[in-house]
């Protein structure tokens, strides 16, 4: 499906963006990457490990706030990647217009740049704290699924399909709690910081959130919310899996964090189902607007989850033990990923 085609990353600089450009480089034979992102030094360091004509990668610079750079990045591209965004829970609170312009009007830009230019399909990246959004960032990412999910309805005589992959933070990834602990343990704290000990999470991996997103291009038919079937885990199991000996400093939920994460919600349920394409478990939140009749009919036919299914990191019926933890953060790093 990819190879001879030109790709797109919007946010391209980031953790994913780079894991994302290392499997596409090497499992498919693309006409052209384009990195397109704001920040000038990290598309210069990015270069350095990705060289050009070695390989069929440019770097572009720009916001998805502007809308005229995103019509001149997206002239000749085949699909697009969304992955650019403002994270940070708190920076969002404080800055409330400020992530409103990047994570709503920047999806908006995207969908208007897609259709005009002729890109056949776009997948954005969003997070479990769009589902039931208790701070911000989870209502701005809410707010592009819904951008995203509409877009089918004024593609008109064209033939752009947008979609959606929703799952929580990447085990490694900036952000995330293991690059803490271990710059932690590193400068000799033997007290690693935890919010709550009945906090738990789903663990995914860089390497399965890229070919989630992949995999998900692949299948779209304009409108899904595609969510993997993967693990929970206890955070203090994790704390444990970098460093056995440590003890926990509890202090308290921060504000705009939950105890839980939630993928699918309780209303969700009932127009989601379960899928299996190529050995590959996850859900499919099928959209449910008359616009979408290309992905209903796709998935007509598959048993809908009951209505009072939720697919929560503490009722999950996966668990990954410590040691399963261990071994993987352990290679993150031996291969100097932290």
């Amino acid at each position: 499906m990819f190879d001879g085609k030109t790709i797109l990353v919007t946010g391209g600089t980031g953790s994913f963006g780079k894991e994302l450009a290392k499997f596409i480089l090497k499992k498919f034979k693309v006409k052209k990457l384009i990195i397109f992102s704001r920040d000038e030094f990290k598309q210069y360091e990015m270069s350095s490990q990705f060289k050009t004509p070695q390989y069929p990668i440019r770097y572009f610079i720009g916001d998805i706030r502007d809308r005229e750079r995103l019509y001149r990045a997206f002239n000749g591209v085949d699909y697009v990647i969304h992955a650019a965004a403002m994270k940070h829970v708190l920076a969002a609170e404080y800055n409330p217009l400020e992530v409103v312009k990047t994570n709503i009007i920047g999806a908006e830009n995207i969908v208007e740049a897609a259709i005009d230019n002729g890109v056949k399909k776009v997948i954005a990246l969003s997070t479990d704290k769009a589902v039931s959004p208790l701070n911000l960032y989870g209502a701005t990412k809410l707010a592009m699924e819904k951008i995203f999910v509409a877009a089918g309805a004024y593609v008109g005589g064209k033939d752009t399909k947008f979609s959606i992959v929703r799952y929580g933070n990447v085990v490694g990834s900036r952000g995330s709690v293991v690059p803490l602990f271990h710059k932690l343990i590193q400068s000799g704290i033997k007290d690693l910081p935890i919010t709550d000990e009945r906090m738990t999470r789903f663990w995914i991996t860089m390497e399965e959130s890229v070919e989630l997103v992949l995999d998900a291009l692949e299948e779209s038919a304009g409108g899904e919310v595609f969510v993997p079937k993967i693990p929970s885990m206890k955070i203090t199991d994790l704390a444990r899996a970098v460093c056995s000996d440590c003890k926990f400093k509890f202090s308290g939920v921060r504000p705009g964090e939950k105890i839980h994460e939630t993928l699918i919600s309780e209303d969700e349920a009932r127009t989601t189902i379960e899928y299996r394409p190529r050995g590959k478990d996850m859900f499919v939140i099928v959209p449910h607007m008359h616009f979408e009749s290309k992905a209903t009919a796709k998935y007509r036919g598959f048993k809908r989850l009951k209505e009072d299914f939720t697919y929560r990191s503490d009722t999950n019926d996966a668990w990954l033990t410590i040691e399963q933890m261990r071994t993987y953060i352990d290679g993150l790093i031996k291969n100097n990923s932290l």
